[in-house]
């Protein structure tokens, strides 16, 4: 089964009496596993179709299935159950929680999903950062680390609720080269040891040349699919 559907998905933005259209009809398949990238120029409706995908936001019309649940049909309080829960976030400028110390931060995301010990967290947040080469910084707080290291903690946070889709904004925007490519390594570890689904929404050439899957998105329309292969379908 497909982990994610959008069906004819529309998004339009009113300005005073003026429609925007974001979204013009998205038909889009995602499968369990994927590290899949979307890209196209500024304006394009990326970062809505993220926004979609998240359910940070709600498309004007169309249809939109996440894990076998249609999104449409469920409360705002499911909604946020359901992001919580099964979908983490990765965003170029970190958002991490200043006070917070690395280890803080990232528990903060496996306490709001609930369901396991203090012991169980403790474990669990300590590996992640073990697992993302942190080890030795839990109790660093942001000002105190390089932008790969807090992306890197920004990755953990994402990925200790264990969920089944992480969706990355331009991961690699404030980073240089060399860090771009070690976070980069990380998700992809991530990706393949544990299954994890990763979307990324850049303008970043070198995020394309790691994503086995690139979707161009231009005028809120996906128009070219390009798998790892090769193989290339326009819309």
């Amino acid at each position: 089964m497909a982990l994610l559907e959008l069906k004819g998905v529309t998004k339009i933005y009113q300005q005073g009496k003026i429609e925007v259209p974001a979204l013009r009809g998205i038909d889009l398949t995602v499968e369990q596993g994927e590290f899949t990238t979307i890209f196209g120029p500024s304006g394009s409706g990326k970062t809505t179709l993220l926004n979609m995908i998240g359910c940070l936001d709600k498309p004007t019309s169309g249809t939109i299935i996440f894990a076998g649940q249609e999104l449409g049909r469920l409360t705002k309080k499911g909604l946020a159950q359901l992001r919580r829960c099964n979908i983490g976030f990765i965003f170029q400028s970190y958002n991490l929680i200043p006070v917070l110390t690395a280890y803080e931060n990232v528990e903060f995301a496996i306490r709001l999903v609930g369901g396991r010990s203090k012991r169980e967290m403790h474990e669990k947040v300590m590996q992640i950062l073990a697992d993302v080469g942190l080890a030795g910084l839990e109790n660093r707080k942001p000002g105190e680390l390089s932008g790969g290291q807090k992306q890197r903690v920004a990755i953990a946070r994402a990925l200790v609720k264990e969920p089944k889709l992480v969706l990355a904004d331009e991961p690699t925007a404030n980073l240089d080269s060399k860090t771009s490519e070690e976070v980069l390594e990380v998700m992809l570890k991530m990706n393949q040891e544990l299954g994890t689904t990763f979307i990324f929404s850049t303008h970043d050439p070198r995020v394309m040349t790691y994503a086995r899957r690139r979707l161009e998105v231009r005028d809120g329309l996906i128009t070219q699919d390009t798998r790892g292969d090769g193989a290339s379908v326009s819309h």
